[in-house]
């Protein structure tokens, strides 16, 4: 006797004959038709491809169709390099997608929009590259957001970043660097200095006087005492420079102006306080250290073109920290000075004094660089048809009939000085650095 069964079931049973569901009964995107090159044969194959959502992001499937048929060929997401995103409004004529080494699907004509419909149907979406590409308001808001990054990362990060490395630096480093640069400069710039030794004693009894005085390093270098010692040197014109680790260099010429103008030793006390505070802020260290980080940012942002970049980048924020730089050290000097009851008038006689001499040379090579074109025009036309052309071109552009004494002087490199002169003895701001030290104040100095 057997137990009495239900009737099957009518749709599990036409179910269970038509075999799996298909895309349409599921409600999936139907395939689309391309042609798959395999690698194997110069002949692409006509399937249909049907892309499906998979663990880790859509899979594709190709279905052979046609005489020679054959099981499908599954494709996980990682396999499939899939395209990016196009543009409905200029759709592609032919859709490439690769499938690295198992050849690639060629799609055309209607089937491309349905590759893409078929797509998001599987949870694909787009990266933000490819967004950008079809939508010009999201690459706009997105280059706007990296250019305020990148002002932001100059502003605040690359200072900050630069301070905490820079208290990594060990002393021993920055004295062994400026012991290699000084004698580099010793074998090409530098001269032994020529200034009598009673002259040289005094201005070093004036220098360990103050250094007697320096204060305790700032906050951020805590612990921070180099040994302060001054060098004489000849060259490089009227010029005083701090190399890192507690080295101060003082040329002839600037301790020849002084004398010239009459100032006495205060105003080179004044250039020497000044010096003293780069060494105590670690402005070079500081220097070369920023520079490395704005390289290292850019570079990161940037890519592969980012080498002429990083490199204009680095010489116009070097500019900027310079000046920060001297707007530091002028302040340190003000309190130095102030600390031993000296004077800061003198020395800003001393900048303005300086500041004239270098205008008077510039007009003087500028004169002699005007009289040798006209000459040569002179010569190459001898019936002075081209004279005034002459005059004209001898003038800077821009500054045609303004006087010498108004003109750029022409961007040239007679030697090396002119590298190492903008390197060490560039002060942006002369009138105004003068009048903040003859005050003895500026407005961006803490007050003591």
């Amino acid at each position: 006797m057997t137990a009495d069964m239900p009737p099957p079931d009518s749709k599990s049973a036409s179910a269970q004959a038509a075999g799996p569901a298909s895309p349409a009964s599921t409600g999936a995107p139907p395939p689309v038709p391309a042609r798959w090159f395999d690698g194997r044969s110069s002949q692409g194959r006509a399937v249909l491809a049907a892309i499906a959502p998979g663990a880790r992001g859509p899979d594709l499937t190709l279905h052979p169709v046609g005489a020679e048929g054959g099981a499908p060929e599954h494709f996980a997401h990682d396999a499939v390099d899939w395209p990016e995103a196009w543009n409905p409004h200029r759709p592609p004529p032919r859709l490439a997608v690769d499938l690295g080494e198992r050849g690639s699907l060629e799609i055309a004509g209607d089937g491309i929009a349905r590759w893409h419909a078929a797509l998001q149907a599987a949870g694909h979406r787009a990266g933000i590259a490819q967004r950008m590409q079809a939508r010009w308001s999201l690459l706009a808001v997105v280059l706007l957001a990296s250019v305020l990054l990148l002002v932001l990362f100059y502003r605040y990060g690359t200072p900050w970043l630069a301070t905490q490395l820079t208290r990594a630096v060990p002393l021993g480093w920055e004295t062994a660097l400026a012991r290699e640069t000084l004698e580099r400069m010793d074998g090409d710039l530098l001269k032994p200095s020529r200034l009598a030794p009673e002259r040289q004693q005094a201005l070093r009894a004036r220098f360990d006087a103050l250094a007697r005085d320096v204060p305790a390093a700032p906050q951020r270098y805590a612990g921070y005492a180099p040994a302060l010692r001054l060098e004489f040197r000849r060259g490089l014109g009227a010029n005083a420079f701090a190399l890192p680790g507690g080295t101060v260099v003082i040329t002839d010429g600037l301790a020849e102006t002084a004398s010239r103008r009459g100032l006495g030793d205060d105003a080179l006390a004044g250039v020497l306080a000044h010096e003293i505070g780069h060494v105590v802020h670690r402005h070079t260290t500081r220097t070369v250290v920023e520079q490395g980080v704005l390289n290292i940012g850019l570079g990161l942002a940037l890519g592969d073109v980012s080498s002429l970049l990083s490199t204009g980048g680095a010489l116009v924020t070097g500019l900027a920290y310079s000046r920060a730089h001297e707007r530091e050290a002028d302040c340190y000097a003000l309190a130095l000075m102030d600390r031993a009851r000296l004077p800061t008038a003198p020395m800003a006689d001393l900048l303005l004094a300086i500041a004239q001499e270098q205008r008077e040379e510039s007009k003087e090579k500028n004169g002699a660089s005007d009289s040798d074109t006209k000459k040569k025009a002179r010569k190459d036309d001898p019936a002075g048809a081209t004279g005034q052309a002459a005059d004209v071109a001898a003038a800077p552009p821009g500054d045609a009939g303004s006087s010498p004494a108004t003109r750029r002087e022409p961007a040239r490199q007679d030697s090396g000085d002119s590298a190492w002169m903008g390197l060490l003895a560039t002060h942006p701001g002369t009138e105004q650095r003068a009048a903040e030290l003859r005050a003895g104040h500026a407005p961006h100095c803490a007050r003591p």
